[in-house]
């Protein structure tokens, strides 16, 4: 037996499809069953790479009695936070305001006209340790509902209102104080960031998540050696200990533990572009740190072999296979000699237990997580020969489940971070998948979250977009990428800005970016995003992208638009950063941008400012916009601020210089 998920366009959703609980998707239809049988909707969100959300569906939403349970007294609606983010944005922060923690699965409790009025996060089916059970929870709901309807009625009014405060939280700040400078905020932050910062790296206890724009932040001071070892060791770890997949590439999405040994196995393709995207950096802040640059270009890799799609790039590996989590990761000193032995490496086999620190016992459920314990056990060589034995016995497996959904915003981190490694191999994988995502994204309606098309793109999608195609011009100087950035800006100030548009003339009007297109009607209430998590917020990367364009193409229109993203959270900023890290690099690219100018083809000036770390600059060569390059020599650099512009120089060591003291 299936249910009506079985034709969902979602992985997750149709993970769902044989559950007998009798599941709607997020809808018209949904709402009007709930008005029809005046039931409470039994919202349930996740999304298809989740261990927990595998969990709850076992234990309960495949259990006969409890589905009969949810079928009789509620109208079920799953939902996908991947394809809908904004439905899960909306009532994580009622799960939030309701439990004072958020997390996924997601169960939440909504009026028929989509009020929340309880929320919570995983369920078991019965009471257990500490956890109240799914039984007694929908068992106390539906009593609430049909004896206490009007204290149910006023507390949905209630959480609204406090979510309303919650979603629009830009709006609700009282003022908009000046700015501080972009250096003394970020020095607040860096020694926030350092103070928390412990012996294992990483900014706080378990589960520790890794956060790029944190260590982004720390690679503006690293002429302070305290703030240098505090970036080597969160880099070091990360990359050496278990959250990292020595054998095929890239990030899980976080560790359970503080010394990032043990991870939850889950791969996203948005940790994947975010944090080889900051390991790039931190190659060239670090003067050429070779490391961190194979780190970076090992995990793009990883990406192009393992979730390429005719369409783009998957969104998401899972947590488990064949039944067990990580089972697809881990190893026992058996099949390490077995996968070595059959290729003709026996002489290997003790040395690459020791340099991956595999033992009989294991640190994970009898099992060993790989992660660098003795890197003098094996040659650069030998390890080359190991590495790709294990990785032909891994393929030979059963693999982690893999959601072929190819978010756009993803799908744009990706291209920007490929184009970021100025590897030539990686800047075409890049432009075939921005060509891609034109077509399969984007019809006569306009652009998509996703590759089935029923789901708007949100702001966070364009503004990527945005980025992607800003970071094509800097890495080609081709023009192309610069005249799709046009049409995208003027998409999010049609359809997502909230009032006025800002001017050169009238530069303090409007509130901001909504999350959602303005025909995205479905949601009680519309959002807005302006506090980074494990993405940065939409709100920060529309503030980037716009000061980009306004740098490359001289535009005050995109500038105004940048400051007036930056001035609104402006009280944020100053008193938080550690909430709006990315709306600090938009601040950075206003108050301290540079331009560095070289007309006519890449050269060897060009490829020199590839390799430096130059903060909140834009590098413009090839012979668009021409107001950068009009009057100017071909084959000389001119640096510029805000529009004044050092003497133009020919050489390396001269353009060393002029970046050094600008």
């Amino acid at each position: 037996m299936t249910n009506r998920l079985v034709n969902s366009t979602s992985a997750y959703l149709r993970q769902h499809a044989d559950n007998p609980v009798d599941w709607f998707e997020w809808g018209d239809e949904a709402f009007a069953r709930a008005r029809e049988l005046d039931r409470p909707i039994f919202l349930s969100v996740g999304y298809s790479a989740c261990h927990w959300c595998h969990v709850m569906a076992h234990e309960s939403f495949e259990d006969e009695a409890l589905a009969a349970m949810v079928n009789e007294r509620f109208v079920p609606v799953k939902v996908d936070r991947e394809e809908r983010p904004d439905v899960d944005a909306l009532y994580m922060a009622a799960t939030q305001l309701v439990s004072g923690h958020g997390g996924w699965p997601m169960t939440v409790f909504l009026t028929p006209d989509g009020s929340p009025f309880m929320a919570g996060t995983y369920y078991p089916p019965t009471d257990r340790a500490g956890h109240v059970g799914l039984e007694r929870l929908l068992l106390a709901m539906d009593d609430a509902w049909r004896t206490q309807r009007a204290t149910v009625e006023q507390h949905a009014q209630e959480l609204s209102e406090g979510l309303l405060k919650e979603t629009r939280f830009l709006d609700h700040l009282t003022s908009s104080p000046p700015i501080e400078p972009w250096a003394k905020i970020n020095d607040a932050l860096v020694d926030d960031l350092v103070a928390r910062c412990d012996e294992d790296g990483g900014f706080g206890g378990a589960p520790k998540f890794p956060r790029p724009s944190y260590l982004e932040a720390l690679l503006h001071r690293l002429d302070d050696p305290v703030v240098a070892a505090a970036a080597e060791r969160s880099l070091a770890a990360m990359s050496e200990r278990g959250l990292y997949d020595h054998v095929g590439g890239g990030f899980a999405r976080y560790s359970v533990d503080a010394q990032w040994h043990v991870p939850h196995f889950e791969k996203m393709l948005s940790d994947q572009a975010l944090l080889a995207s900051v390991y790039l950096r931190a190659d060239r802040a670090q003067g050429g740190h070779a490391r961190w640059r194979e780190v970076a270009l090992d995990t793009l890799s990883f990406v192009v072999r393992e979730l390429r799609t005719p369409s783009g790039y998957a969104s998401s590996l899972d947590a488990d296979s064949n039944g067990g989590e990580g089972l697809h990761i881990t190893w026992t000193p058996d099949e390490v000699a077995e996968a070595l032995r059959a290729r003709g490496h026996d002489t290997l086999i003790d040395a690459t237990c020791a340099y991956y620190g595999i033992s009989p016992g294991g640190n994970f459920e009898g099992r060993s997580i790989p992660m660098l314990s003795r890197t003098d056990a094996l040659s650069a060589d030998q390890l080359v020969t190991v590495r790709a034995a294990l990785y032909a016995a891994r393929q030979e497996r059963v693999p982690a489940g893999r959601d072929d959904k190819v978010i756009l915003e993803w799908n744009a981190m990706f291209a920007a971070a490929c184009a970021e490694s100025r590897d030539p191999q990686l800047l075409e994988v890049a432009s075939e998948l921005l060509r891609s995502l034109s077509s399969s994204h984007r019809d006569e309606r306009g652009w998509w979250r996703t590759q089935s098309k029923n789901a708007r793109a949100t702001a966070g999608d364009l503004a990527w977009l945005m980025e992607a195609q800003l970071s094509m011009f800097e890495a080609s100087g081709d023009a192309q990428w610069l005249n799709a950035v046009r049409p995208l800006a003027d998409e999010l100030m049609a359809h997502y800005w909230d009032g006025p548009r800002p001017t050169p003339s009238s530069r303090d009007v409007g509130l901001g970016f909504w999350s959602t297109h303005d025909e995205v009607s479905d949601l009680p209430q519309r959002l807005k995003e302006i506090f980074d998590n494990a993405t940065p917020s939409s709100h920060a990367v529309a503030a980037t992208a716009f000061a980009r364009a306004a740098m490359i193409m001289s535009s005050d229109d995109y500038r105004v638009v940048a400051e007036r993203l930056v001035q609104l959270a402006s009280s944020v900023v100053n008193q938080h950063p550690s909430a709006v890290p990315d709306l600090l690099r938009a601040w950075g690219f206003l108050s301290r941008g540079r331009e560095i100018v070289i007309p006519g083809p890449r050269g060897e000036l060009a490829d020199l400012v590839a390799l430096l770390f130059v903060p909140f600059s834009v590098l413009i060569t090839g012979s668009e916009p021409a107001s950068h390059h009009e009057f100017r020599e071909r084959g000389l650099a001119y640096v510029c601020t805000h529009g004044v512009c050092q003497q133009p120089v020919a050489r390396e060591s001269e353009l060393r210089l002029v970046l050094a003291r600008t």
